[in-house]
């Protein structure tokens, strides 16, 4: 289990009282099989927010990123979120990543299509958005006043995102910023 998934099974633990063996036997119990349906069911039962209800949906039905990457490589973890026709852009993704590996140490999580880089905060998220276009999330304190990089509404996962749709878009401006990124999520 990764430190993400088991902090917040901890904390929702805590904060609800209930094991999550008793979370998943309660969600079992009820018949429900739609995401949606579970969530409501959750939040309800439990007293749970949204995002809180949205992810113990996730890891009770083992739907999240980290759970569907379970046993596998990361390149195998890779492969299947530039499968198919998303396959031509990991050229892109693979210069990309090696940059930010100059950066020093961080923790790729997986998540569902995408994946998230973190040190003690998430300072980029990337993934195909298109079959022709990798999204890159930024979350960066400074402004960055370049239309390039476009601002994301307030409470978004990210400040920033970046569309990259060929090798030439990586290039030295986007990975100081990414540098920059990397920096201040310590």
């Amino acid at each position: 289990m990764s430190n993400e998934k088991e902090r917040f099974i901890n904390r929702i633990e805590l904060s609800t009282n209930t094991t999550f063996e008793s979370i998943t036997n309660l969600v079992d119990g009820s018949k429900l099989v739609k995401h949606s349906e579970i969530r409501s069911f959750l939040s309800e039962k439990l007293g749970l927010t949204y995002g809180d209800a949205n992810t113990l949906t996730h890891y009770v039905l083992k739907s999240d990123g980290v759970s569907l990457a379970e046993g596998k490589s990361h390149n195998q973890i890779v492969s299947e979120i530039y499968s198919d026709k998303k396959n031509v852009l990991l050229p892109i993704h693979e210069t990309i990543m090696s940059q930010v590996e100059l950066f020093g140490d961080f923790e790729i999580i997986p998540k569902k299509g995408y994946l998230s880089l973190k040190q003690k905060r998430q300072f980029m998220m990337i993934g195909p958005k298109s079959n022709t276009r990798i999204e890159i999330g930024i979350n960066l304190k400074d402004l960055i006043n370049n239309d390039r990089f476009i601002p994301q509404p307030k409470g978004s996962m990210c400040q920033y995102i970046v569309k990259i749709s060929n090798i030439d878009d990586v290039n030295n401006e986007l990975i100081e910023i990414l540098r920059l990124a990397y920096d201040q999520s310590d």
